[in-house]
């Protein structure tokens, strides 16, 4: 795990925006280059349509959406995207890149030799990539939708920038592998910071679940998600109030790798007045924004632990830290389990030890000697289930 200082330089990504995406939005025509290639120009708009558009996004959105702005900072996700590629000069794997924006980390990944396919809602921006697609022989394919509006609990077609992951995969010719098999795809996207942490939950229940896009196996996710959400994945037992549900889940079921840590400052923001909009914390730093890499654990669903019941397994870890400093034979006896002494010194936990304390692994032996037990009812968490998956859907 790398300490993910930001490269020599990168804070003149700041500086350079003003030449890239604020340019863009001045209706004046940046050039975009790489080392290997000069791309057609982006379609630009008049000034006076862009300024309507601004204005009309900022009625209509709330979602701060993020950009990749400075070529040097795409050429240092492009480093780490590269970084754990098997051996050789072998062609690049399949990458898909949601909300591309402007493109300039398209253009770089491109540039390497990478497929990409992108996937963006944005109209004005899916004209330009559409251009781009047109112009190379294949190597780029660019689909309207948005990432986090995929496979929506709703009835009938949907219709774009919602997007169905089974047609989604089919375009892309991506098709599903055992779950111990190696990564199928890879991903790659900047997470929006509103409803990020619901975001978070909504890819780790599919992933625990095997649905959406991990129906088609171990799919690797490389996202830019805030310090906060970075520090509380990655806590550990006993730190008060960062140690939460999402942080036993997500360590116990991705293996989780700091690949960079960039400054707010070095995106572009699609906000009018350029301004970062960077959330406040008081209780964890939040400076930057950190490339995590989420790989699947291989050995995740072994044991008790399935798809099938994995929705109880997730609840009961929530309800869990309901009352983190609460006892872990008090949770048992509130779930009707009556010999919890002698599930306790089988698994060899302390009688007193509090859920907040407990390890990752814990909370995962711990469900499979319960599924193990008779006197455990798994109807505690029915209702929860139901109601969580109706919020993680809206």
């Amino acid at each position: 795990m790398l300490a993910g200082r930001a490269p020599p330089g990168a804070a003149g990504c700041g500086r350079l925006l003003a030449a890239g995406l604020r340019a863009l939005l001045c209706g004046l025509p940046p050039c975009w280059v790489t080392a290997g290639r000069q791309y057609p120009a982006l379609r630009v708009a008049e000034p006076a349509k862009e300024k309507r558009l601004v204005r009309k996004e900022q009625r209509s959105s709330l979602v701060v959406r993020r950009f990749i702005a400075c070529p040097q900072l795409a050429r240092t996700v492009w480093r780490c995207l590269q970084r754990g590629a098997g051996p050789g000069p072998g062609p690049q794997p399949l990458l898909l890149e949601f909300a591309p924006g402007p493109g300039i980390l398209t253009r770089t990944l491109l540039d390497a030799g990478f497929r990409v396919v992108a996937l963006e809602s944005n109209s004005d921006f899916l004209t330009d990539l559409q251009s781009l697609e047109n112009s190379l022989d294949g190597q780029l394919k660019v689909i309207h939708g948005d990432f986090f509006r995929m496979d929506p609990l709703t009835k009938g077609a949907l219709k774009p920038p919602a997007v169905s992951s089974d047609k989604l995969f089919e375009t892309m010719g991506v098709v599903a592998v055992p779950w111990r098999a190696d990564v199928p795809l890879k991903i790659f996207g900047i997470v929006p910071q509103q409803l990020e942490r619901n975001r978070l939950w909504r890819l780790l229940f599919a992933m625990y679940e095997c649905s959406s896009i991990y129906r088609y196996g171990r799919i690797e996710l490389n996202l830019f998600i805030s310090e906060k959400e970075y520090t509380v994945l990655t806590a550990k037992p006993g730190e008060s109030k960062i140690y939460q549900a999402l942080t036993v889940l997500a360590q116990l079921g991705y293996e989780i790798e700091l690949l960079h840590k960039e400054p707010w400052s070095s995106f572009a923001t699609n906000l009018k007045n350029g301004g970062l909009a960077v959330p406040k914390t008081v209780q964890v730093p939040n400076d930057h924004l950190c490339l995590v890499r989420l790989t699947p654990q291989q050995n995740l669903f072994t044991g008790g632990l399935k798809p099938s019941n994995a929705s109880t397994f997730i609840f009961m870890v929530k309800q869990s830290f309901a009352k983190p400093k609460s006892k872990l034979t008090d949770r048992l006896n509130s779930w009707s389990l009556d010999n919890s002494d002698t599930l306790l010194k089988a698994l060899e936990i302390p009688k007193n030890a509090a859920m907040c304390h407990l390890y990752p692994e814990d909370y995962k032996r711990l469900f499979e000697a319960l599924q193990n037990s008779d006197m455990f009812d798994e109807t505690l968490f029915h209702d929860e289930v139901l109601a969580s998956t109706r919020i993680m859907n809206l």
